[in-house]
């Protein structure tokens, strides 16, 4: 799975990945707020959204060295 969706970051451009970067942060937050009110559901989407972050940064740093 992992390796797949980095193959997919990789065809981002500079852009795109910021802006995924942006909305995965997003995500992550309303998801940490959701879990500490007692409303979330799934409790591995806060594993699948850091770990996507983590991906795209890595990309993002990839492009800027």
């Amino acid at each position: 799975m992992s390796n797949k969706n980095f193959k997919q970051i990789q065809q981002l451009s500079k852009d795109e990945v910021v802006t995924k970067v942006r909305e995965t942060e997003s995500h992550l937050f309303k998801a940490r707020m959701q879990r500490a009110t007692g409303q979330l559901k799934d409790t591995a989407l806060l594993w699948r959204e850091r770990k996507a972050l983590a991906r795209l940064k890595t990309r993002l740093t990839q492009m800027n060295g």
